[in-house]
């Protein structure tokens, strides 16, 4: 399927702002499709697209919340062009807006040390449905991911047309303990880890939602796609950001930028 994980250059090498780097393991890249299905225009209808190659979710009609090592540091940034209203990029109802402004985690260094997050605050409102973050410390069970990024590992291109999958949490010492082999710390307390074997994020898909159903059957906001080893490869998941760990931060910020 079309996924973000950021891939790390190397175990324990310094991550890159903006497009993720490749990872290099000296372990063959998989080669089947990154499992997933096209997604019908108006499926999910606040994700949307960053001119950089990540995702993202309109939180606020005129804010996105995305991956903080997507996007630069906090301030004025004009240099962002959203898409959205359609799961196909080239669509004629797809809509073109660009940012003023970046709000980037102020604890975030690169994104294994966790803090993943921002917003990118847009020239004017989008007359769109948008993704509320969840309410409640969501942490186990089975979530939706999406993104216009590579269905699979070795591709040269991302995707025009929007994919999305459904994948299981995976228990945090499990995830823990792979990375630790190849030389990564996970951030427990503010990830959430999932995968299956042949279904994952991968690269392009950084900063997109992960969702799941509230009490009351909406589609809420429970993680941001943010890196991995490879795509797809077997023993390593994708690692999301936790919403609900800097709920009330997201929150707040998105008030300020709304």
């Amino acid at each position: 399927m079309s996924f973000v994980v950021l891939a790390l250059a190397a175990a324990g090498a310094p991550a890159v702002t903006g497009a993720p780097a490749r990872a290099d393991t000296g372990r063959p890249p998989i080669r089947e499709v990154v499992g997933g299905k096209l997604a019908g225009n108006g499926r999910f209808p606040w994700a949307v697209r960053l001119s950089m190659g990540c995702g993202g979710a309109l939180t606020a009609p005129r804010v996105v919340l995305t991956a903080g090592h997507c996007v630069g540091p906090s301030g004025p940034n004009d240099r962002i062009t959203v898409t959205a209203g359609a799961s196909d990029l080239k669509a004629r109802s797809a809509v073109a807006v660009k940012s003023v402004e970046v709000y980037r985690s102020p604890d975030f260094v690169t994104e294994t040390a966790g803090d993943d997050w921002a917003l990118v605050k847009l020239e004017r409102e989008l007359v769109l449905p948008t993704l509320p973050i969840t309410a409640e410390d969501v942490e186990e069970g089975e979530f939706t991911v999406m993104g216009w990024g590579q269905t699979r590992e070795d591709s040269t291109q991302q995707e025009r047309r929007l994919h999305y999958a459904t994948v299981p949490t995976i228990p945090d010492e499990e995830c823990a303990a792979a990375y630790r082999r190849a030389g990564v710390e996970l951030v427990k307390d503010e990830s959430i880890c999932a995968g299956r074997h042949g279904v994952d994020t991968c690269q392009g898909d950084s900063g997109g939602p992960m969702v799941g159903r509230d009490r009351t059957g909406r589609w809420v906001q429970i993680g941001i796609v943010s890196w991995g080893l490879g795509c797809a490869r077997d023993g390593y998941f994708g690692v999301y950001t936790q919403i609900a760990k800097f709920r009330a931060e997201i929150e707040e910020a998105t008030r300020r930028l709304s």
